[in-house]
């Protein structure tokens, strides 16, 4: 039995990188502008938006619900040895609440948000135009870009804080459990210092900054899927770097939006 050869793929350079870095980072910039220019124009396509919510958003409730738990249950069993080597376990509850509410809750949600949403628009816009039924839209006379790319993006980012407080409270819930664990405290007190420790620089910067991470998981998604050539292995490419590209911005953008939220609400 002949086996046919093996093809060894050549790794690109140093130059093809960064080209292929800067036209991604260009063509996302003309792709944002292209959909500013469009989101205002009406009709206004509810219906689709509502239908993309439920398929992309309420649908990832299952994986945020676990990761939400495990975040608060890991988060004070692995607090709570270090605050007792000196004497403050009493600020466990504090500790946590502010670190979920502030940074991990967010960050955490959008970057799993990210690995199922954004590849599953870039895999989806993908095959409708390597297939041509972006094309086939054109010619009949609907606007893709409108039909296709501003519904989702509105969607992700309209979901994705919604799904952000949901996990903030089970990560708390989490966080309560591992306490009873460890120690057994009182749910009142626990309650009452989550409560105290949380103002409004805390709470408000951790949720508004979701919509940012929303708006970049659907626009990644949607551009690497809307301008995908190249078959089926072009399909797979665009869903990959969907998810490689959307994960990085959201962790620069979360590097410049804590600066500018600690600017705005500078902690005491």
């Amino acid at each position: 039995m002949n086996l046919p050869p093996i093809k060894h793929t050549r790794r690109p350079t140093f130059k093809e990188m960064t080209y292929n870095f800067l036209a991604t980072i260009t063509g996302l910039t003309l792709f944002n502008i292209e959909f500013v220019k469009q989101v205002f124009i009406p009709p206004y396509e509810i219906g689709e938006i509502r239908k993309h919510m439920d398929e992309l958003g309420v649908k990832t409730f299952p994986i945020v619900s676990v990761t939400g738990i495990i975040i608060g249950l890991v988060l004070a069993m692995q607090t709570w040895p270090v605050l007792q080597r000196f004497g403050a376990t009493d600020f466990l509850p504090s500790m946590v609440a502010l670190s979920v509410i502030r940074e991990l809750g967010p960050v955490l949600t959008a970057l799993i948000f990210a690995g199922r949403v954004s590849s599953g628009i870039g895999a989806e816009l993908g095959s409708m135009r390597v297939t041509e039924q972006i094309d086939a839209m054109e010619v009949s006379g609907v606007n893709p870009f409108r039909y296709l790319v501003v519904t989702r993006v509105v969607a992700t980012t309209m979901i994705l804080p919604l799904l952000t407080i949901y996990v903030i409270f089970l990560a708390l819930a989490g966080a309560y459990i591992a306490v009873i664990i460890v120690e057994n405290m009182n749910f009142a007190y626990f309650q009452n210092a989550v409560v105290d420790s949380i103002q409004f620089g805390d709470l408000i910067p951790g949720i508004a900054k979701t919509f940012v991470f929303g708006f970049i998981v659907g626009i990644v998604g949607a551009y690497k899927g809307y301008t995908a050539d190249g078959g089926t292995e072009g399909v797979g490419r665009a869903s990959t770097t969907s998810v490689v590209v959307a994960s990085l911005l959201i962790l620069v953008f979360d590097m410049v939006l804590v600066k500018v939220s600690l600017w705005l609400w500078p902690t005491l």
